[in-house]
Formats: structure tokens, C-alpha cells, sequence
């Protein structure tokens, strides 16, 4: 069994303090016997306006950002999801929202770029998010080896396409990351029944953290960074404020889940989704 960590943050728009915060969490969490640390989605800057990010924009490869979660990652000997880092994109007025995975020497091993853009109107909360205009999708579903199971990889939004958790689960993901920042409207209705509902459907864990309390651009995010079991039973989690969740990831569970309840074997394929 491995030990993993979903990092909870409330980032706001200084750089160096949301890296020194990160830093904290991650020490925590090596502290704690985590093997594995995730970080949330824009953990190093939750900017007053959207170009924020854009301003900040790293060449991929080498940049402060990525250079911190290299080093944390070789300091604690942890591997590291760094949530999501503004990325250059194929044009300069955008970003790609990466989300990166260093092993426990550093080195980085793979990098999921957001797939599904955040661009909706809240009537209830008067919020309109266009994430489109600043970010550029990505467009490649990712999974990988690691030495505690086959990872999945996704980010925020994307938790609401279960197809795109389905085709991991057929690449034979045991459990798949989420980065995110739910907006504190849509994490009420919706947070924590889609984060059980895609580790029951997919008979793996979901480890998820998010973004949790209020921001200096006036945002609020909902928080309740969680892990969740492949029975979906929430193992940790931690509803506001700045703070670390852990949990074992038993791949044997996995394993025997499915096996005893193999219902990802009963697929029926009624349309042309893959």
C-alpha cells in the first residue's frame, strides 16, 4: 500500500507566498508518510483577472514554477502532481493549463494539459467564467505507470465528463488525480456526488484536491478536498482552509473489487462512444 496526500489551498495573487504555502503543505505531507502529494488546480496563483496567468507563463521545461515542484519533489523524496501551471501555449494571448508529475528524484515523467474549459454563467451567483479566452486546451488523455499503480490524470471541469474517466479506467487506471477549484456554487450541488459517482463507476480511487475558502479576487472555492475509495467511501477529507488529506491506496482493493464485483466487465456498447 502506498500513502498519497490531496494538498488543500486558498491561493491568491503573489506568487512567491502561494509557493512558500505549497512548500508547507508538501513538507506536511512527506512529514505524514505520503508517498505521493497532489496539489490543487492554479495552486501558484489564484490572479486578480484571468490574464494573471498569462503574464506568468512558463516555456516548458524550465520557468520558478516548475523548478519548485522539481525541487520539493528531490528535497522530500515524494512524488509530486503539481496541479495546474500556465504553460506557453501555440499562441502568446493564452495558456496551457499543465497539470506536471515529477518523480521522488525530481525528474518530471509526464504532463496533462487541461482538456475541458470552464466557460459558463452561474445566475445564482452572478459568476461568469471564460476560461477559453486565456487557456488552450489540451487535447491528449493521459495515464502512467508509478510505482504505487497505473494513474489517471484530470483537472476540475473535466470531472464532468465520464467518458473521458471511462477511457482511463479501459487504459487501466487504479486511480486517477483531480486538481481543481470548484467554485463554491457548483462544489455544494454537485462537489462531492460526482467525485463518489466516478470512483464507483470506475472502481478506483479518486484522489481530489481543490481549492477551499476565499480569495483576494473575490472568489470563493468550495474545497472539501477529498480521497475516495473505489467503493466509493470518502476516506479523508477536509472541508475549508489550507491543510493536507491523506490516505492509503491499496492496489490489492483495486484488484479485488473488481474482481468480486466485475462490472466493468458488463459493458454494453449502445453508440459509438469509445
Amino acid at each position: 500500500m502506498s500513502r498519497i496526500a490531496a494538498i488543500q489551498m486558498a491561493s491568491g495573487p503573489n506568487v512567491d507566498a502561494n509557493l512558500i504555502e505549497a512548500g508547507r503543505l508538501i513538507a506536511q505531507a512527506a512529514e505524514q508518510g505520503a508517498n505521493m502529494a497532489v496539489l490543487p488546480e492554479n495552486f501558484a496563483l489564484m490572479g486578480m483577472s484571468e490574464q494573471d496567468k498569462v503574464e506568468i507563463r512558463e516555456p516548458d521545461g524550465k520557468g520558478p514554477i516548475q523548478d519548485f515542484l522539481a525541487e520539493q519533489a528531490a528535497r522530500h523524496g515524494i512524488w509530486i502532481v503539481g496541479g495546474t501551471i500556465p504553460i506557453e501555449a501555440s499562441v502568446s494571448n493564452k495558456i496551457r493549463a499543465a497539470c506536471l508529475v515529477l518523480n521522488d528524484q525530481g525528474q518530471r515523467v509526464a504532463r496533462y494539459d487541461k482538456i475541458h474549459l470552464f466557460d459558463v454563467s452561474l445566475e445564482e451567483s452572478q459568476e461568469t467564467y471564460h476560461e477559453s479566452e486565456t487557456i488552450e486546451h489540451g487535447d491528449q488523455i493521459v495515464t502512467i505507470d508509478t510505482p504505487f499503480g497505473r494513474m489517471g490524470m484530470a483537472v476540475c471541469y473535466d470531472l464532468r465528463f465520464p467518458e473521458m474517466f471511462r477511457y482511463m479506467t479501459r487504459q487501466g487506471a487504479e486511480f486517477i488525480t483531480l486538481p481543481s477549484a470548484f467554485t463554491d456554487i457548483t462544489g455544494k450541488a454537485h462537489w462531492e456526488v460526482l467525485v463518489r459517482a466516478r470512483a464507483v463507476e470506475n472502481l478506483c480511487y479518486i484522489i481530489a484536491p481543490g481549492q477551499g475558502g476565499y480569495h483576494a479576487n473575490g472568489r470563493q472555492t468550495y474545497g472539501d478536498s477529498m480521497i475516495v475509495d473505489p467503493w466509493g467511501r470518502v476516506l479523508d477529507r477536509l472541508p475549508k482552509g489550507a491543510g493536507v488529506v491523506i490516505a492509503e491506496v491499496d492496489r490489492q482493493q483495486v484488484s479485488s473489487v473488481r474482481t468480486s464485483f466485475p462490472a466493468l466487465t458488463h459493458r454494453q456498447v449502445f453508440c459509438d462512444l469509445p
